[in-house]
């Protein structure tokens, strides 16, 4: 009879009755906070907040020393851009000045033709005529070989220079350009971890570290909570399991929090907490409680206080 009425008096302290009747379950408000830090070590250099700020999604926390990826990046953008040139380079072919001056001497390449040209024409009336030697005509005949031969050679040259450069020069050209925007790439990335911006709006609730002092990879700086990350954790008792299920609608009473905040069960945990060691009877296993956890609207979820006591009633 005594411990039928010590087990009746722990079942009180953990669920109640609400104002209308309704069986209320203890609990409390629960926080998930953020804690934000660097990807990369360094000294830290600005912090934009404070403890019990409120900020936006995006907005700026804080910032690592980064002078060493600001000097590799700008290291990385003048290779890119000394990639990319030579690539457009030689897909462009020579320079207008270049084709100017071939261009010249081609025109001066036949003008000697068509004056050798003219000259073994009279050379070959003379020699109808015996007036010159054969050797003077053939003088004559491989001048004209001679200057038609450099006409050729100049607009062949002017043709390679209009064009670009052959394909596995081109194609090796656009790997090397393609490789130092990779390493641009990597370089941003790099800087942007030493800046942290705010994956969520929400209450900066603890600051680790102050300018100046030393910050190693992934080690927190700051904690920061959202809204969504605050939620109910409340206790039933075995024989309340039956009527709970996820998504279902609970209402949370607290002190201070200017009306009843609205839930959803959004876990229900499979393992009892405080199990006696062995089970006997059907009044040991009314000891038995369950872990629930319900989600708040975030806007609702914003009234509530990490730690704040709480009584839940079940919504039907």
């Amino acid at each position: 009879m005594r411990e039928a009425i010590l087990l009746m008096l722990g079942l009180c302290l953990l669920a109640g009755c609400g104002a209308d009747g309704r069986q209320t379950y203890a609990g409390y408000v629960e926080a998930e906070p953020l804690r934000l830090a660097p990807g990369r070590s360094g000294y830290l250099d600005r912090l934009s907040v404070e403890r019990g700020d409120e900020v936006d999604a995006g907005a700026a926390l804080f910032a690592v020393d980064a002078a060493s990826e600001e000097a590799a990046l700008a290291a990385a953008e003048a290779r890119q851009a000394a990639a990319q040139a030579r690539s457009e380079d030689l897909r462009k072919g020579s320079r207008d000045e270049e084709l100017a001056v071939h261009r010249a001497q081609l025109d001066q390449a036949r003008a000697a033709s068509e004056l050798s040209a003219a000259q073994l024409q009279r050379q070959q009336a003379l020699y109808a005529r015996d007036a010159v030697s054969r050797e003077a005509l053939d003088q004559a005949q491989s001048a004209v070989t001679r200057d038609r031969a450099r006409v050729r050679e100049l607009q062949a040259a002017i043709a390679s220079a209009e064009l670009a450069a052959r394909d596995d020069a081109l194609r090796a050209a656009g790997d090397e350009a393609r490789a130092a925007a990779a390493v641009v790439r990597e370089a941003q990335a790099q800087l942007a971890q030493k800046q942290v911006q705010a994956p969520a709006g929400g209450t900066i609730e603890e600051i680790y570290f102050r300018p100046g002092e030393w910050v190693a990879a992934g080690q927190p700086v700051l904690a920061l909570l959202p809204p969504q990350n605050r939620h109910l954790r409340f206790f039933v008792p075995e024989t309340a399991l039956g009527g709970l299920q996820l998504g279902q609608a609970i209402r949370a009473h607290c002190d201070g929090c200017a009306g009843p905040v609205d839930a959803r069960i959004r876990f229900i945990a499979a393992s009892a907490e405080y199990t006696p060691p062995v089970l006997y009877s059907r009044e040991q296993r009314a000891r038995l409680v369950y872990r629930v956890e319900a989600q708040a609207q975030a806007q609702d979820a914003a009234r509530l206080r990490p730690g704040q006591p709480v009584d839940v009633e079940i919504l039907p």
